[in-house]
């Protein structure tokens, strides 16, 4: 389970977060597509892909909708702070992957506890 939470986070990270996703998710970014579409749509967006995807990994593991959704809720807010302080510059690219790192041991660490 951890292998493909950590996969699924390389996933959403890197080819499924565009350019547009990279640079429009950051606020202040000036980039193009801000102008069409704010920076907090863009940062919810893939927030939310990286939420979707622990919730399928829960799912492929049998664990109940409830754990399932909860646990893709929180990876989805948590996804959006971290990503959030590093558009801010609070801290680097490589304390921002530690962090959802972090988090998906989380969510193993809590996921195999329920499941035995």
């Amino acid at each position: 389970m951890l292998f493909f939470l950590l996969a699924g986070h390389a996933l959403a990270d890197y080819p499924l977060q565009t350019e547009a996703i990279a640079l429009g998710k950051c606020r202040g970014s000036g980039h193009a597509v801000q102008k069409a579409v704010p920076w907090y749509y863009w940062l919810t967006a893939h927030a939310l892909i990286h939420g979707a995807v622990v919730g399928l990994v829960l799912k492929l593991y049998a664990l109940p909708d409830p754990i399932a959704v909860g646990t893709a809720a929180a990876e989805t807010a948590i996804h959006w702070l971290i990503d959030y302080g590093k558009c801010a510059r609070l801290y680097s690219i490589h304390a921002d992957q530690g962090m959802h790192v972090l988090c998906k041991i989380a969510w193993w660490v809590i996921a195999t506890g329920l499941v035995g």
